[in-house]
């Protein structure tokens, strides 16, 4: 074929990369923040044995984890501005990523509150407190600490996510590559950087992970 490697150009616009890699980053970040008030907003109504509050629930865990999340960007950015509802880029594609997010985060803080055993909410009530400070106090802490590990892999999903906002446009770090890769026509080294700038973070952030879930593990 001829191709000979040539990461001059790449190199040059790295600044560009590093600016989309810290975008994808906020976004996942603030994204997954949302999307865990959510989740367990979600995942209490799950847990609801009022009809009212787990039929709405489980509805929209349903439809947002089986439509595509492609759509859903798409249709925020494009269709809801038509009734009426307009966002900028940047906020669409949060909005959309925290609503994503939390769907699939509902499911998990719903499996950890089963998990938490039923005695540290008879040992709450003995003592004197209420509902709300046995869930604050006791569920909701012990319930965290069991999910550490799913809610790490939906945060490092979701930062891998972040690369379909190129297709609305927002800088972040698969759309800088796209830029860089049209302006300079070197496309297998740039995409051969970016793919090492997601698998470097993806990496780093695994291993901030797993240290926070060493640190807060409940010891068995």
């Amino acid at each position: 074929m001829g191709y000979t490697l040539n990461f001059d150009a790449v190199w040059r616009s790295f600044d560009r990369l590093l600016a989309g890699l810290g975008l994808s980053l906020m976004l996942a970040i603030v994204a997954i923040a949302i999307g865990c008030v959510i989740g367990l907003v979600v995942a209490f109504a799950l847990r609801s044995p009022s009809g009212l509050l787990r039929r709405p629930a489980g509805l929209y865990v349903t439809v947002i984890r089986n439509t595509p999340i492609l759509v859903l960007v798409l249709f925020t950015y494009f269709a809801l501005p038509q009734l009426g509802v307009r966002l900028d880029k940047i906020n669409s594609f949060i909005a959309t990523l925290a609503i994503y997010s939390g769907a699939y985060l509902a499911e998990v803080f719903r499996a950890g509150l089963i998990a938490v055993p039923p005695g540290l909410r008879e040992a709450g009530l003995a003592i004197g407190l209420t509902e709300m400070q046995i869930r604050t106090s006791i569920t909701l802490p012990v319930m965290l600490r069991n999910v550490l590990p799913a809610l790490s892999s939906t945060f490092i999903s979701l930062f891998k996510d972040t690369s379909l906002a190129a297709a609305i446009a927002v800088p972040e770090l698969t759309f800088e590559a796209r830029k860089i890769n049209v302006e300079t026509f070197r496309v297998v080294e740039t995409w051969i950087v970016a793919s090492c700038l997601y698998v470097a973070t993806c990496t780093v952030l695994a291993a901030l992970m797993r240290r926070i879930e060493r640190r807060l593990a409940i010891l068995r």
